[in-house]
């Protein structure tokens, strides 16, 4: 199985482009009421050109629908799609910023590259620790600073570092690269 896992990764209900405009027109119409390819275009920073033929593919699967006034809305599947995508990309992070200590805008990018890969599965597992995390309890305040005191630092030699283990995470890639417990 672990030699085939790679091949699911094309498996998804949607792209990232694709839940990215799902989202979008979610987003408008729940602030406007409304949403057009203007619209949608202008908030993804974008020509409207490009936002037509990046939605063909979501109208010819039903997931977005316009009417004879040009007005888009979400079917009951795309909306589906969109929330879910938004679920878990707040999920996401809140489990990057608050749990691991990501940066706010690190976790951002990071929870949008990977926000529309998730199973239903993982989502509600995730949502189910995310749950737990929040609830404050003696045993996760306990696991959290557990967590934060057992952070691995760089020794910057990978065979013999047991964070990067087999090739160092900070070789080669400059100020970027540092530990974020060496940053200045």
């Amino acid at each position: 199985m672990a030699n085939e896992v790679w091949k699911h990764f094309e498996e998804n209900e949607i792209t990232h482009s694709a839940a990215h405009y799902l989202m979008t027109i979610n987003t408008l119409l729940a602030e406007h009421g409304y949403a057009r390819v203007t619209d949608i275009a202008k908030h993804l920073n974008i020509t409207r050109g490009s936002c037509s033929i990046s939605l063909r593919p979501l109208k010819r699967r039903g997931l977005v629908v316009e009417d004879e006034n040009k007005f888009l809305q979400l079917s009951e599947e795309g909306r589906r799609l969109a929330e879910l995508v938004e679920r878990n990309d707040e999920l996401l992070e809140i489990l990057f910023r608050d749990v691991l200590g990501v940066s706010d805008e690190q976790a951002e990018i990071d929870a949008c590259k990977i926000e529309h890969l998730l199973s239903i599965e993982t989502s509600v597992r995730l949502a189910n620790f995310i749950h737990l995390i929040q609830s404050n309890s003696k045993v996760v305040r306990a696991f959290i600073k557990a967590l934060e005191e057992s952070q691995l630092q760089c020794l910057h030699e990978a065979a013999r570092c047991d964070l990067c283990q087999h090739i160092c995470f900070f070789e080669g890639e400059g100020e970027t690269a540092k530990h974020p417990d060496e940053r200045t």
